[in-house]
């Protein structure tokens, strides 16, 4: 069996947690220089993966954005652009998205009891990859390791972000804490209520701090606990 991706999580956040707020337009919380960061990071990646509730609600079209980045891409023999991936345990993506309109290849994870309305929905745009009864990221990273995914960026949103560290799949985080406070209760966090490993006293091995502008970048190590 091949070996799995190493799994950076990649998340921007408000000073208090959130990465929204409740308005309709999208709160950017990061600023250009991190936004380029951000695409330097996906640039370096071979596959990146965004939930189906952030597709429907953002409709992103996820890509390396620089010319030069892809470029170099190609040059070190890579594809343009890397895979992008998606999760959806119902199966309620539809084919209008820009994600699928953009890049290169893409591949959806989802259930057997979702994944024949999928390959219907989505013929010749994406490959359908069904783990089962239910969505098992576990069997995922096994099936991206087997595509020759050794990098994997997760851009969220807070769902999928709680099941990479809940299940303790997650190698690095990038956590990017904007100058804001959202204050709203109903704003999402960046994770939700879960069991993580080694309960709330375990402490994550940080690996680096940098400033990006009036952004915070913390680089942390969740599988390098201290009790």
């Amino acid at each position: 069996m091949a070996e799995r991706p190493y799994v950076l999580l990649s998340v921007a956040t408000s000073v208090d947690g959130h990465i929204d707020d409740t308005s309709p337009q999208r709160l950017l919380l990061s600023n250009a220089e991190d936004f380029d960061r951000v695409d330097q990071v996906r640039a370096e990646s071979d596959a990146i993966l965004i939930g189906g509730n952030t597709l429907r609600s953002d409709n992103p079209r996820l890509l390396v954005n620089s010319d030069k980045r892809r470029a170099d891409r190609v040059a070190a023999g890579k594809p343009e652009y890397p895979l992008k991936v998606t999760i959806t345990a119902s199966g309620d993506l539809t084919r209008d998205l820009k994600f699928w309109h953009f890049g290169d290849q893409k591949v959806v994870y989802t259930t057997d009891g979702a994944a024949a309305k999928l390959r219907e929905e989505l013929d010749g745009l994406a490959d359908v990859v069904s783990t089962g009864p239910t969505v098992d990221f576990g069997a995922m990273l096994d099936d991206l390791g087997g595509r020759g995914v050794e990098r994997l960026m997760v851009e969220g949103g807070g769902q999928i972000h709680t099941q990479f560290l809940s299940q303790n799949l997650a190698d690095e985080v990038h956590l990017a804490i904007a100058p804001l406070l959202v204050g709203q209760a109903q704003a999402p966090r960046f994770i939700h209520p879960a069991e993580y490993p080694g309960g709330s006293t375990s402490r994550m091995k940080l690996l680096d701090t940098t400033t990006v502008g009036d952004v915070v970048l913390l680089r942390y190590a969740p599988k390098q606990r201290t009790a």
